[in-house]
């Protein structure tokens, strides 16, 4: 890794003080960027305060508070990586969705995005230059139906609005991408597989075996490591990428079957 690679680069991660956002702003740091992230509550561990808003995001207050705050402490904005997400919608199937939980779903993986971008990327534009990227999901092309069929939605509309974007500023020099993970091994899904083990009465290595079948396999035989995604992002920001607009890389150990 090049120490100097993000020098001078100003850069927004969504959601960055746990998972891959947490690995996306290490990655960006340690090759010289200045970094502001976000979340709802302040991280004990913040070594700079001045670079981390605490703001919900799946607002549009939150977003403003964000953006507010790249204007006043980056003065400007080169990269921006969109990771929050997620569901916390209950099992039972589409029966159990009532408009509370897909507003909440949309609220979360669609609109933070959105929001930011249409804040931030005018700066983007009146320099000509910048990258956004979008963390998607696999789910957006292979539903889960039982728990996560919101989110899927969602993180689809999402790909969906990314490519229009893409179409739209790549002709005045702003790249837009997307990232699409599969099962990436964060704390927080070490924590859900520690606790499928104890309800199943096995063990952890047992439990993350039966979550890979339940996705019908990872080829590699592993979930993802979230400094393997960071690093596809920072790829993708690079000079190194800088012919590579409007399209998504899938990083989930070959989890999507392909013809």
């Amino acid at each position: 890794m090049d120490s100097h690679e993000f020098e001078n680069k100003r850069v927004l991660v969504t959601a960055g003080t746990k998972g891959i956002g947490q690995a996306v702003v290490t990655r960006f740091r340690e090759a010289g960027a200045r970094v502001l992230t976000t979340a709802r509550g302040q991280p004990n561990d913040s070594a700079d305060k001045d670079l981390f808003v605490a703001a919900d995001i799946s607002t549009a207050e939150g977003c403003t508070l964000v953006a507010d705050a790249v204007r006043q402490r980056l003065g400007g904005i080169d990269i921006m990586v969109h990771v929050a997400g997620g569901s916390s919608a209950p099992a039972g199937g589409f029966a159990v969705l009532d408009d509370k939980e897909w507003q909440r779903a949309l609220d979360l993986n669609l609109f933070p995005a959105v929001r930011l971008d249409r804040a931030l990327l005018p700066l983007m534009l009146e320099q000509r230059s910048g990258v956004i990227i979008h963390i998607t999901s696999i789910q957006r092309v292979m539903p889960l139906p039982e728990a996560t069929l919101a989110y899927a939605a969602a993180k689809a509309a999402l790909a969906n609005y990314s490519k229009g974007l893409s179409k739209e500023v790549s002709p005045k020099g702003v790249r837009v991408l997307r990232v699409s993970p599969g099962w990436v091994e964060t704390e927080a899904a070490v924590g859900l597989v520690s606790s499928l083990a104890a309800s199943k009465g096995t063990d952890y290595e047992g439990a993350r075996q039966a979550l890979m079948d339940s996705l019908g396999g990872i080829p590699i035989g592993r979930p993802a490591k979230p400094k393997e995604v960071a690093d596809l992002v920072a790829f993708l920001a690079s000079s190194h990428a800088a012919s590579i607009t409007g399209t998504e890389y899938v990083i989930d150990g070959g989890t999507i079957p392909t013809v």
